[in-house]
């Protein structure tokens, strides 16, 4: 039986991998549950499972250190998978070594891809190259060759098409079989899926915060929680709050 061990600082995020693990991979057995990159790192050093699911910005050591110190030991044979609530400049940084990464909160369809991509690791004896990885992740701001982002938004309202630059946009939003662009002023229309959209903007600036919602971070003026936990917010220059998933919180957590 395969074994694994899940690693995440956000209890209702390790959660809800652990409930989408057991749906798309039942046969996986999962061995322990860390709350930090200490804890994480006892436990694959314990169980020695075949997978760690581990967040990267951990308490105590991150999960790219964790994954450093497994791969020095004597006869590694733990594969990694990163989790990450950042659509930026790592998550090229993780394709561009080899290492499988998840966009918090995974998805079913995306976290079916990763556990195929699993099986057949796990059937060879290649092991990843964290030290690529490390180098690509000393400059996180250095933008990506390989990614260009959008600059306009080619969108229409009523009969007439328009450009509209991106840095304009506030909010992305899915809706029946459109997605709608609001900017300060007025809204669009395109034909562009969000997780299309997600694959061409700068993931430093626009920051998916729902399932069907995408906002420009440097619009957001507040985050508001309300005694259910729920939390919606302020975007600047829109007057309707934007509700945000909890799986997305922990970006907004400092705030």
């Amino acid at each position: 039986m395969t074994t694994a061990i899940i690693a995440d600082d956000e209890p209702h995020l390790l959660e809800h991998l652990q409930d989408l693990l057991a749906e798309v991979w039942p046969q996986l057995q999962i061995v322990a549950r860390a709350a930090n990159g200490t804890q994480a790192l006892q436990a694959i050093e314990q169980h020695q499972p075949d997978v760690a699911f581990l967040d990267i910005k951990m308490p105590g050591l991150t999960g790219l250190e964790v994954a450093q110190q497994t791969m020095k030991a004597a006869s590694p044979r733990t594969r990694v998978v990163f989790v990450t609530a950042y659509n930026n400049f790592a998550v090229d940084a993780f394709e561009r070594a080899a290492v499988d990464y998840l966009l918090k909160p995974a998805s079913a369809e995306r976290l079916r891809s990763t556990v195929e991509r699993l099986k057949a690791a796990l059937l060879t004896q290649h092991m990843p190259d964290l030290s690529a990885l490390a180098q690509l992740l000393q400059s996180p701001t250095r933008p990506s060759a390989t990614k260009p982002t959008l600059r306009f938004i080619r969108a229409s309202r009523g009969e007439t098409i328009y450009q509209v630059p991106i840095d304009e946009v506030l909010l992305f939003q899915s809706d029946n079989k459109v997605t709608l662009v609001q900017t300060a002023q007025h809204e669009y229309v395109i034909r562009t899926s969000l997780s299309e959209l997600l694959a061409q903007l700068d993931g430093e600036q626009f920051w998916q915060v729902h399932r069907g919602s995408i906002v420009n971070a440097q619009a957001v003026l507040s985050a508001q929680r309300d005694m259910m936990g729920n939390m919606a917010l302020n975007l600047r220059g829109l007057r309707t709050q934007v509700v945000v998933a909890r799986g997305y919180q922990a970006l907004f957590k400092q705030m």
